[in-house]
This record gives structure tokens, sequence and C-alpha cells, in this order.
């Protein structure tokens, strides 16, 4: 089975945080870490990533802290997973989609490689490649369809509790 890799399963989930609990005021990233539980250090690329492509805002300062760049509704999951893709540690399965020029991503590679993470056999490359570059290019369009704002009314209609329920959703 495919799996998403944690780190963008972490950065899914901290700006989903972010959008849950964050109010007037940015949320710390310490205080992201801390409900995420994750050390802070790992949490940061992430949230710089994030922040460089447009879906966070970073505001520094004793109230420093990160909020959304814009609507809720207007960031989808998968923005945020290619945000996270680009950092060039191989992760990049679900984010891409296709194959890079230097050779198949994530979890294409994955499927035909061998220990050295190059593709071994020619049925690999000739079959069982194409067919996980299909299954991540199916994922990423769903990603693409499900966005922050569905995240929070999931977790609100699950009852978990948040410091915005039901503040605006506007950021200037």
């Amino acid at each position: 089975m495919i799996q998403i890799p944690r780190r963008y399963l972490a950065a899914i989930e901290a700006v989903l945080d972010i959008a849950y609990h964050g109010g007037a005021q940015p949320v710390r990233g310490a205080e992201i870490a801390d409900r995420l539980g994750v050390p802070r250090r790992y949490l940061e690329q992430s949230l710089q990533s994030l922040v460089r492509q447009g879906v966070l805002v970073a505001q520094r300062g004793p109230r420093g802290g990160y909020r959304l760049a814009r609507e809720r509704r207007r960031i989808s999951v998968g923005d945020i997973v290619r945000a996270v893709g680009g950092n060039g540690d191989g992760e990049d399965a679900v984010a891409s989609g296709t194959a890079r020029r230097d050779g198949p991503s994530g979890a294409a590679a994955s499927a035909a490689a061998g220990t050295g993470g190059e593709v071994t056999s020619v049925l690999g490359r000739a079959v069982v490649i194409p067919m996980a570059e299909v299954a991540e290019q199916v994922l990423q369009a769903h990603l693409d369809q499900v966005t922050v704002d569905d995240l929070c009314r999931q977790g609100r209609a699950s009852g978990v509790p948040g410091a915005r329920d039901d503040a605006l959703d506007f950021s200037i």
C-alpha cells in the first residue's frame, strides 16, 4: 500500500491546527508542535516551506507565530503537500505524481527499486512505475479537492474542541 510520508501528514496537521486554533493572534510554532506531539525542529522546516509557498504567513516577535495566508476554503491539502514536497529528500511521491528527469519519484521509485533506490528491472520500469505514477496522480487529484475548511468542518462534526469555534474565515 502506498503511504503518505509522515512529513506530509505533519504539515497537513499543522496547517489544520493553525486554522482550527488560530484566532486574531498567530499560533506559535511551539504550541503547534506540542499539540502534534512532534519536536519543534522537526516541524519548523515544513512550516517555513509553507510560508515560502504562500500557504502560511509568519509573524516574528514576542506575539509571533503562524497564520493562514488565505482563507481556509482556498487552501487545499494538495497545496500543502506540494509546498513541503520540494525539500529534495526523495519523499515527493504525492507532491509530483510524475517521474522526475533523473528517474521516477516517491512511490513509483519505491515500487520497483532495489536497495540503492534505482529501478532494477525492465518490467518494473515498463509496468510497475507507470501504474504507481497513475496512483500518485489520483491521490494528488483527491488531495486537491479537499480543503482546510473541509477538514475543520470534519473536526467540529467529530466534536474536537477548538479555539476558533465558528470564528470568521478571513485574514487580511
